[in-house]
């Protein structure tokens, strides 16, 4: 058997966090996606299969903000957090599930959890 690269790893992990993991109109998906420059963050809801809310660091609101496109720290992550919570309550929503996207929970994704739940999202 061939050895696993980190990719695929996070892919394996992904595909069983999601097994179990459900977005409903109640109680949406918060998911996040990390690459090397960028942070994404997408509140789903799964029964239609919509993007009730987004927020990325390569957006114009994140730009404002931070003064800069692109965020690699964990203040940048911390600012995005701010963006999605007030686009979520804008929108009435309060309850979500965390989709951490087969990241490992520490650090950025981590950051952006903390802030989320001190903005008050519940999950």
């Amino acid at each position: 058997m061939a050895k696993l690269t980190s990719r695929e790893r996070r892919e394996r992990r992904h595909k069983r966090i999601r097994k179990k993991i459900f977005g409903t109109p109640e109680r949406p998906r918060l998911c996040v996606y990390r690459s090397l420059h960028n942070f994404y963050a997408q509140i789903i809801d799964d029964t239609k299969g919509h993007t009730l809310v987004s927020a990325s660091t390569i957006d114009p609101e994140f730009v404002k903000l931070a003064g800069k496109r692109g965020g690699k720290s964990i203040e940048d992550v911390q600012k995005l957090a701010q963006i999605l919570v007030q686009k979520a309550k804008e929108k009435g929503i309060s309850k979500v599930v965390f989709d951490r996207g087969g990241f490992l929970y520490h650090g950025k994704i981590k950051a952006f959890a903390e802030k989320c739940r001190e903005l008050g999202l519940e999950f």
